[in-house]
């Protein structure tokens, strides 16, 4: 059943033709993505659609009694309301029922026998009517759904108009999640949110009731919840039956099928060509009128042939080519007992951290864990408690922050980049339009521009300074999936070191070697991408399910909490396996062991780097003793819950 349809949809602003012949269909309960470069007009489709704004040209069809969901703006709630007040809001027709089921009740206590007899039927209704809506389901949808986007239960005592903008926008996608409408509109519903919370966000939407529209540049996201694709280039709708790594195949192998058709179409054109010239030199050398006349015949069918558009194969992207100027030496960044806290409260405790050189690294973790702390701790824009940071002599850091300024907001883009990399107007120009800022756009002021922009010009900047260590939060943030695609093949090139930090799975699996993940004040290494850490935190979570819940054969072993060839074996009591023998000060003594020699073994790698079969033999050791650190820290996180 086709629960939405948009047909030969034009729309104008001002003299630009934004949309051009936009048709798609959009089946009952399907879920699918719109994609395009930032300005093709996806969120001007999503207005349409909602009735936000009117098409010039073309019609919309939507099933008749159809609720929409779609967050285009934060409305203006009364200045008291908390998150709480907001996000009842959702259940605004449960409540009304709600409340006129009580006064129900009271007059039911103070009427006569034949009052309450009426009552008692109205009551009925109303109540029947309460159960179908999901009305006795109010409290449990609002604990699954502020669980999953981690709104606390001191978040929700807070005023709403005191929240930050993207904490508003939490809390307005848990509020149109809550309604459960017919037709859900989410324009990049991952944003301001953090890994945890995209995943539950990803698993609600694969059981959502209804039809769900996204628009995202996030490609993991993407993977996991749509079956559809509509991309939108140069105002018209091109659909894909299947998911964003289906549509990226499919794309290419279309293209060069559209590419094949134009090539034969000019072959033959080219051929009619040349018998319209050949057929009139005949009739000219020969007077002959019949071969003027098939000349005409074949103009005729040349003329009212149906050209085909040159498929554009390779369209402007950002140039994103970073030049690492220098060897680093093997040590860029070394952190020893770091420790950082904010009015008393410890975010970064005993951290340590090794960074080589040519390492590509992301750094992973809950919002508010300290990952852009750690990051400014690294660059001097905090100081730390405790602990040391030492920077390589030879590093040449390029920072890109996460909520970028610049020195003078006044300045234009040109301006900016002319001055920061002491290049002519002609030079600076040319950088600019190699990032995709053409003729007046180079004059904007830099005050004025949107995320993507600024990110754009600081990778510009950074792209032209002295450097071989990059340090990166959150890079991909306002970046089209072709920008992001053409940074992650600048990065993979890249001869020099990578920090970063990122949401963004997809990013994080192109170019990370191994990640890190910072959680309780610490860094855990994990030794591969982001598809490697899911495994092994997927693996972790097994194990410690069969702690709690062990079958009878399991409940005869012993468990370890490391190989016996780094600490003594503890036998955890059957009737206790959740709780470990050891004290927190033991395990955080033998993770502080089992740190240093790991340590030492990627030293005494580096020394017999020329002897395969020892480096070999030592990286066995090293995983290992990193396995028994993965181990050691769900200990540590045990005791640490437990009150130990």
């Amino acid at each position: 059943m086709v629960h939405l349809s948009l047909k030969n949809i034009k729309k104008y602003y001002g003299g630009n033709l934004i949309l051009n012949n936009i048709t798609f269909d959009i089946l009952y309960k399907e879920k699918v993505a719109i994609i395009g470069r930032n300005g093709t007009g996806k969120t001007t489709i999503f207005k349409i659609i909602n009735q936000i704004e009117k098409q010039d040209e073309g019609q919309l069809a939507i099933k008749k009694d159809t609720t929409i969901g779609y967050l285009d703006q934060i409305p203006v709630f009364p200045q008291t309301f908390t998150v709480k007040d907001v996000l009842d809001t959702a259940f605004e027709k449960e409540l009304k029922l709600l409340a006129k089921m009580s006064q129900m009740e009271v007059s039911m206590t103070k009427g006569s026998p034949q009052e309450i007899e009426k009552i008692l039927k109205n009551y009925g209704e109303l109540q029947q009517e309460f159960t179908a809506i999901g009305g006795y389901n109010m409290e449990e949808k609002l604990s699954k759904v502020s669980d999953g986007l981690k709104i606390s239960q001191e978040l929700m005592k807070r005023v709403f108009n005191s929240l930050s903008g993207g904490e508003k926008t939490r809390i307005l996608l848990g509020r149109i999640l809550l309604q459960s409408p017919d037709l859900l509109l989410l324009d990049e519903p991952s944003n301001h949110l953090d890994m945890d919370s995209i995943e539950w966000l990803e698993d609600y939407l694969k059981g959502y009731d209804g039809t769900v529209l996204i628009i995202s540049h996030d490609r993991y996201f993407l993977d996991q919840t749509i079956g559809k694709v509509i991309e939108i280039e140069e105002g018209e709708a091109e659909v894909y039956l299947g998911n964003y790594s289906f549509y990226v195949e499919e794309k290419n192998r279309r293209l060069l099928l559209a590419l094949e058709d134009y090539q034969n179409q000019q072959k033959k054109i080219k051929s009619m060509e040349e018998s319209i010239k050949r057929f009139k030199d005949w009739g000219n050398r020969g007077d002959n009128p019949k071969f003027h006349k098939k000349a005409a015949s074949i103009q005729k069918r040349l003329d009212k042939l149906e050209r085909m558009k040159r498929p554009l194969l390779e369209r402007k992207k950002i140039q994103v080519d970073f030049a690492a100027d220098g060897k680093s030496g093997k040590d860029v960044i070394k952190i020893n007992q770091l420790n950082k806290s904010f009015d008393n409260y410890p975010l970064l405790k005993d951290l340590n951290f090794h960074l080589r050189a040519n390492e590509k690294v992301g750094i992973l973790g809950k919002n508010g864990s300290g990952k852009s702390t750690l990051f400014k701790l690294i660059n001097g824009e905090f100081i730390a408690d405790a602990g040391e940071i030492l920077i390589g002599s030879s590093a040449k850091i390029g920072y890109l922050q996460q909520n970028l300024t610049f020195p003078d907001e006044n300045l234009s883009i040109l301006e900016t980049l002319q001055f920061s990399c002491n290049i002519t107007i002609g030079e600076a120009r040319s950088i600019l339009a190699g990032f995709l800022f053409y003729e007046e756009d180079v004059f904007k002021r830099v005050g004025n521009l949107s995320g993507g922009e600024r990110s754009r010009l600081r990778l510009c900047q950074l792209m032209h300074q002295d450097i071989n260590t990059l340090i990166l939060d959150e890079p991909t943030n306002h970046l089209d999936i072709e920008s992001r695609e053409m940074l992650e093949e600048t990065l993979e090139d890249f001869k020099g070191t990578v920090l970063f930090i990122s949401h963004d799975r997809y990013f994080i699996n192109s170019i990370a070697q191994k990640v890190y993940e910072l959680s309780n004040h610490r860094l855990i290494e994990y030794a591969g991408n982001y598809d490697y850490y899911k495994h092994k935190k997927l693996e972790l979570k097994e194990r410690k399910e069969k702690q709690l819940n062990p079958n009878p054969l399991e409940k005869k072993k012993l468990e370890k909490i490391v190989d016996g060839k780094n600490c003594n074996h503890k036998k955890i009591q059957s009737n206790k396996p959740h709780k470990p023998l050891l004290k927190i000060k033991e395990v955080e003594e033998k993770i502080t062991s089992l740190e240093s020699e790991i340590y030492r073994l990627d030293e005494e790698m580096i020394k017999v780097a020329t002897d395969y079969l020892e480096v070999q033999n030592l990286q066995e050791n090293k995983e290992q003793l990193q396995r028994d650190l993965e181990a050691l820290m769900e200990a540590w996180l045990d005791l640490s819950t437990d009150g130990e």
